[in-house]
């Protein structure tokens, strides 16, 4: 009986050992049919993500942004000649268009009333406004759709890294790496394919965004001009992100 036993078990342990790392054990090997990145060490794996993230002709984003003192709900879509998607801070929503080094804003009238005395609204409404290269919002509107500034502020963490646990992100299995024990932001890395980063949490609770479609092209071009106003050298003051009213 003890023979059987022992011939029965031995016969099982036989056919799971392509699944499990030792007969027994249990204990499934969590990098077997991977991409590899999660046996390296916790820098080595940050640097093949955003080495992968640079290499990337387009990728989407969506989560929140804390940018200088203001919490930013961002939704994007960027390549390397720009980008297009929505953001939206406080009580306000706008979209945001960039094909090459030319910038366009999308706003409610509310939005470009404030600070205007009401007058610019109406007019502004549902155009895509061209801001203007010299115009202080400039930068700032232009950082959320440049794909490897944005990148590179993002992937960046903080403090000693470590490597921290397998898991999955949206179905996509994923090694994490932790800098300074978690307060220098967290970075989970695609175990699948190219190891493309696929959710970032900043250091400082400064946001967490999730990161796809890498790769996957997308139509940007610039608008009609029937869409579009060029409003001369400055926007209005309503429409600086950082102003605070909103």
């Amino acid at each position: 009986m003890r023979t059987r036993k022992a011939a029965l078990v031995g016969a099982l342990c036989v056919g799971l050992s392509a699944a499990l790392t030792a007969c027994g054990s249990g204990a499934s090997d969590p990098d077997a049919g991977t991409n590899g990145v999660g046996k390296l060490d916790a820098a080595k794996i940050q640097d093949k993500a955003r080495e992968a993230a640079r290499g990337a002709d387009a990728v989407h984003l969506s989560g929140n942004v804390v940018s200088q003192g203001r919490t930013y709900k961002i939704d994007m879509r960027l390549k390397k000649n720009g980008g297009t998607g929505q953001l939206s801070t406080g009580a306000t929503a706008f979209e945001l268009l960039r094909v090459g080094d030319e910038l366009y804003l999308k706003a409610p009238a509310s939005f470009w009333s404030q600070g205007s005395g009401g007058a610019a609204g109406g007019k502004l409404e549902k155009k895509y406004v061209k801001v203007p290269s010299g115009d202080p919002s400039y930068q700032q509107f232009k950082g959320f759709t440049d794909k490897d500034v944005l990148l590179d502020g993002l992937l960046g963490l903080h403090g000693k890294l470590t490597r921290g646990d397998h898991g999955t992100v949206a179905g996509v299995r994923t090694i994490r790496v932790t800098g300074g024990n978690g307060s220098g932001g967290t970075l989970d890395v695609s175990l699948t394919g190219t190891p493309y980063p696929v959710r970032v949490q900043r250091a400082g609770g400064a946001g967490q965004l999730e990161l796809g479609d890498w790769g996957q092209d997308f139509a940007l071009s610039v608008p009609d001009k029937s869409a579009t106003v060029d409003y001369g050298k400055n926007i209005p003051t309503g429409a600086d992100p950082s102003s605070g009213k909103s």
